[in-house]
Formats: structure tokens, C-alpha cells, sequence
């Protein structure tokens, strides 16, 4: 009975005195928000491939502001706007857990803050929950409010940071589509000034159409041949004007054939295929340099566009409200606790007594 008394009863009347004749009544103030990112078809992502400029971050952003929001900046913040020491050094020291003495450090205060504040953030759908105690209701009510418009000034600075580097890379990306471009088409001026040809393709589709018309007349000379009477002389001269007229077609389509080829000096960089080859490289080169320039300049409205609007913003669902009742400290419910503790406590103790004694 005794030691029942001593580690059950006693600290309990201590903690029932606390916490009914000395803690003081603190009232809270609630409020819910989360980070919302603008809806909307981006030039970016209609033209594909350039989604970086708006992808979506906003769970990484809500993490960030949660962390934000319970940091030592962020209580530093509030206490700038609102005399933390001078509100919660009322109660001190008769109340030596809900309140703070008047020289406390940053660091004391911090610790200090860390109880008055309470987060609670859902990862999978980024809402943050805020509940705030404080000796009075328009206290609590403020010290929310406090919290909410410094979270949006930390939300326009990630905007303004995001703008900026989007901006950035935006430029850089097109200066070198620019350079890109300059140097790709001026490689085929030059090559185009070297072969003095200026659309291979052209030409080599006009060659194709002197081998047609060539073959066109081979047939023909050789059907005219073929007309010829049997009985012709072989020295009619007839004959000998189609035989030469045949031969002639035919070195001519052969030499236009071997223009195509490569000839026996495969090192050679003045032959057809080789400059066919270089004209195909330098075009597929300009394709790209173009390509790359729209998507380059496609970005650039992209990110312009961007920073024309928010982009992210701070959606308050619940704004801070203000109590009626001190909700807290929770007196009966931290009542219950504590006994329940020290029974627990009293009978583990009593029970590691009786098993001793018995052993000895």
C-alpha cells in the first residue's frame, strides 16, 4: 500500500493539481492548404518533348513547404510578425509546460515551437494540415494566419526561382540552335559553291532522264536495224550508219552509268556517290539544326508563357479559424494516461519485488 501510494497516488494528485489548478487553457487554431499547379496545354506540351518546362512537381513542392513550415526560419518568421517570448511568458512559471520564459534562446524557443505546432501532411494527395495553441483565440487565429501568408511567399519565391531558370535555359538552348543552324547551312553553302551543283538530287534526277531518252533511242536504232531487208549488202551504208549510231548510244549510256559509280580511284572525294554521301550528311544536319531551332524557339514561348502566369499557388481548403473553447491541454484524456502509466509502472515494479524476494 505504501509504495501504491507513493508511485501511483501521490504523482497523481501532482499531475490532477497541474493540470486543473495551474496549466493554463490553450485554444487552437486550424487551417488546411496544399499547392495547386495551373491546368492548361503548355506550347510546350503541344508540340511534344518539351514537358520539362511544366512538369508536374507540385508533391515535391508540398514536401518542401512541410518542411518549410516546420523549421526554425519559418518560427522566426512568425515570432518577427508576432512576440512569441511576450505571448507565451504569461503562464511562467506557474505553468512550467505551455509556456516559455521571457529569455529564452532561438533554440529553446524552437524546441518550444515545435509543440505548439502541429503538421500533418498526406503524402499521396500533398494536403497539409496546420493546428496552432496558443493562450487566446485571436492569438491562435493570427499565428495561423502568420504561418499561411508566409507559406505563399515561400511559393513565389519557388515560382520566381522556376521562371528564372526556365528563362535561362531557354535562352542558352537557343543561342546554341542559332549557332547550330548558322553552321549547318553554311556547310552547305560551301559544299554547294565547291561542287558547283546546287541540288544534287536535281541533278542526278536530270542524268536519269538522259539514260532514259538514251535508251529510248538505242531501242529504237536497234528496231530500225532489225527492219533492214535480209538481202540488204553488208556494206550498205544504211547498215553501217545504224551500227555506228548503236555503238555510240551505247558507250554514251555506259559512260552516263559509270557517272553514278565509283571510279578506279576509290580515294578519290570528286566522285558522284561520294559527294551524293557528303550532300545527304550536310542535309540531314540542316534538318536537324531546324528541327532543333523550332523546339528551341517552341521552349522559349513556352517558358515566356510561363512566367507570365502562376504557376503554382497556395490553396487554403480550410482558413485559420478561430476558437470558442480551449480545447487543450486535454485535461481528463492526460489524466487517464498518467494513471494508466503509473499503475503499469507501480505493478511491473511490485511484481519485480515479489519475484525477488521470493528467490531469496
Amino acid at each position: 500500500m505504501l509504495s501504491f501510494l507513493a508511485l501511483v497516488i501521490l504523482p497523481g494528485i501532482v499531475s490532477a493539481f497541474y493540470l486543473f489548478a495551474l496549466a493554463n487553457d490553450q485554444y487552437a487554431s486550424r487551417a488546411g492548404f496544399t499547392i495547386r499547379q495551373e491546368d492548361g496545354n503548355s506550347a510546350s506540351a503541344i508540340l511534344g518533348g518539351l514537358s520539362f518546362l511544366t512538369g508536374s512537381a507540385q508533391g515535391v513542392n508540398a514536401g518542401v513547404l512541410h518542411e518549410f513550415m516546420q523549421s526554425q526560419t519559418m518560427m522566426e518568421k512568425v515570432d518577427a510578425r508576432i512576440d512569441l517570448r511576450a505571448h507565451y511568458k504569461q503562464g511562467w512559471p506557474t505553468d512550467v509546460v505551455y509556456s516559455i520564459w521571457e529569455d529564452a534562446t532561438t533554440e529553446e524557443l524552437y524546441r518550444f515551437w515545435k509543440r505548439i505546432l502541429r503538421l500533418s501532411y498526406d503524402t499521396s494527395s500533398g494536403l497539409i494540415d496546420v493546428t496552432v495553441q496558443a493562450l487566446d483565440p485571436d492569438t491562435a487565429q493570427s499565428i495561423a494566419q502568420v504561418i499561411l501568408e508566409e507559406s505563399q511567399i515561400m511559393i513565389n519565391q519557388l515560382n520566381d526561382t522556376s521562371r528564372r531558370d526556365a528563362l535561362i535555359n531557354a535562352d542558352r538552348e537557343l543561342e546554341q540552335a542559332v549557332a547550330n543552324l548558322r553552321v549547318a547551312r553554311g556547310a552547305l553553302t560551301v559544299f554547294r559553291a565547291e561542287s558547283r551543283i546546287v541540288d544534287p538530287i536535281a541533278d542526278i534526277q536530270g542524268r536519269l532522264g538522259v539514260v532514259s531518252n538514251l535508251q529510248q533511242q538505242l531501242a529504237q536504232a536497234l528496231v530500225e536495224l532489225d527492219l533492214l531487208d535480209p538481202s540488204t549488202r553488208v556494206d550498205d551504208p544504211r547498215r553501217a550508219q545504224l551500227i555506228r549510231q548503236i555503238e555510240v548510244i551505247r558507250n554514251r549510256i555506259e559512260q552516263e552509268r559509270n557517272f553514278f559509280g565509283t571510279t578506279g580511284n576509290s580515294n578519290s572525294d570528286d566522285t558522284y556517290p561520294e559527294m551524293m554521301a557528303k550532300y545527304e550528311g550536310l542535309s540531314v544536319d540542316l534538318e536537324f539544326a531546324e528541327r532543333n531551332y523550332t523546339a528551341a524557339l517552341a521552349a522559349k514561348s513556352a517558358a515566356i508563357s510561363n512566367a507570365n502566369r502562376q504557376s503554382l499557388y497556395l490553396a487554403a481548403y480550410i482558413p485559420p479559424t478561430k476558437a470558442q473553447d480551449a480545447e487543450y491541454p486535454m485535461r481528463f484524456t492526460l489524466m487517464a494516461m498518467i494513471m494508466g502509466f503509473l499503475l503499469m509502472a507501480w505493478a511491473t515494479v511490485a511484481l519485480v519485488y515479489y519475484s525477488l524476494r521470493d528467490r531469496g
